[in-house]
């Protein structure tokens, strides 16, 4: 049952506390915000604001959303779930002022690409698994 739940939720949920303003600090973070910053061994300085946070998130998730259409258990529900996922990012995207990002934008891209990637995964598997018998 686990299995089927599309990962691409938690960048999503991720997002939607932040715009609300329930990821700590009380006020309403913004995505430019640094959350990581290192002084690099040639003396730069590398910062990672929130909004790449999401985006590096987003991209280990595709990861193993990929994997898991490798699977053939319970891949068609994990499938119709991924297309509701991408189908609420795209609502939320032309309907919500404060998803109206670039950072939305592309984490809606990157569930764009779960949803196709997903659905390629497994009719290629899926055509190596017919064989037929002369």
């Amino acid at each position: 049952m686990f299995n089927a739940v599309p990962l691409m939720t938690i960048p999503f949920i991720l997002y939607n506390m932040s715009m609300l303003g329930l990821m700590g600090g009380g006020g309403l973070p913004s995505l430019e915000n640094d959350v990581i910053v290192l002084s690099m061994i040639s003396g730069a300085m590398w910062s990672m604001s929130l909004g790449d946070l999401f985006i590096v998130v987003a991209l280990a998730v595709l990861f193993f959303e990929i994997l898991k259409a490798t699977r053939s258990d319970g891949s068609l529900t994990n499938h119709m779930l991924s297309m509701l996922v991408f189908i609420a990012f795209l609502v939320e995207f032309l309907l919500v002022q404060d998803a109206a990002t670039q950072v939305f934008f592309i984490l809606m891209t990157i569930a764009l690409i779960d949803v196709i990637g997903g659905f390629a995964v497994s009719i290629r598997t899926a055509g190596r698994d017919v064989s037929i018998g002369l």
